[in-house]
């Protein structure tokens, strides 16, 4: 990506994570959706990313939905964390990926698409190491990124 100069540093909070093994793969509690989930390297940067928002950032974690369904068409897909504002309206979509994919157009154009079905101020791509954010311009219809994650409203 080109928008480097709009790179968002994150300093994740130390993990305290509930991690256990079981029938031979490894399972990690997301308190979120309160059950055991595969730690994937995706969900590793998702649980991260979770626990930045509540723990640093100080968002209501009553206010965050996980792998929110969507229909693109007849596509079924996924939102991988939704963030609401205090009316449970949609607010800002977060997309995450591996640590060792990069974040390009195609990643943005992907969270695009789930705005198209479901409307957010904000929109945020990262892969634990790299986090863009992009705020709707609602005036000028288009997305400025912006140099920090928003305060919650």
């Amino acid at each position: 990506m080109n928008y480097l100069c709009r790179m968002i540093a994150i300093e994740f909070p130390p993990p305290d994570f509930k991690i256990v093994q079981e029938n031979g793969k490894t399972l990690i509690f997301d308190r979120f959706r309160k059950k055991y989930v595969v730690l994937t390297p995706e969900e590793w940067v998702r649980q991260n990313f979770l626990n930045y928002l509540v723990s640093t950032l100080g968002y209501p974690a009553s206010l965050i939905g996980i792998e929110k369904e969507i229909y693109l068409g007849e596509l079924r897909k996924r939102c991988d964390i939704v963030v609401y504002n205090r009316n449970m309206q949609p607010w800002m979509i977060v997309e995450c990926k591996e640590m060792d994919v990069p974040l390009s157009q195609t990643t943005l154009e992907q969270i695009v698409r789930y705005h198209m079905v479901l409307p957010t101020a904000y929109l945020v791509i990262t892969n634990g190491v790299n986090t863009f954010c992009c705020q709707h311009m609602v005036d000028a219809q288009q997305w400025e990124f912006i140099a920090q994650l928003p305060a919650h409203i």
